[in-house]
């Protein structure tokens, strides 16, 4: 059964870097589209970056130019790397991915559309 296991978040303070892994594990392809939410109680989830089923690159308004996703396919395991944080980044983050051939999906529905999530890392950002 195919599995995303996250690694990396943590606490860090305002200004500083974190880095998060998304591993898939027994995939039977490469993963075709994949990306990154994240959910603070009480509000909406929020899609954050996203590699899409055609390769284009989509980032939250709220991240553009401080996140960046990346993926190495030899390991199948995608990253987030998150420069510039700020408290309101603060969340916990779930990477969520499919391997299926012609995926599609946006940052405001990757949640309902991939069927594979990860287990979530949480972020604290202090100021």
């Amino acid at each position: 059964q195919v599995e995303l296991v996250e690694s990396g978040g943590g606490s860090v303070q305002a200004g500083g870097p974190l880095r998060h892994s998304c591993e898939a594990l027994r995939l039977p392809n490469r993963l075709r589209c994949m990306g990154w939410f994240r959910r603070v109680p009480g509000k909406v989830r929020e899609g954050v970056a996203l590699i899409n089923g055609d390769g284009t690159i989509s980032y939250a308004d709220s991240v553009t130019g401080r996140f960046t996703i990346s993926q190495d396919s030899a390991k199948n395991t995608l990253y987030l790397q998150m420069n510039a944080l700020k408290p309101e980044d603060s969340a916990m983050y779930y990477c969520a991915a499919e391997w299926r051939s012609g995926a599609r999906t946006t940052l405001a529905s990757m949640w309902e559309d991939l069927e594979y999530w990860g287990q979530g890392t949480q972020v604290t950002v202090s100021s």
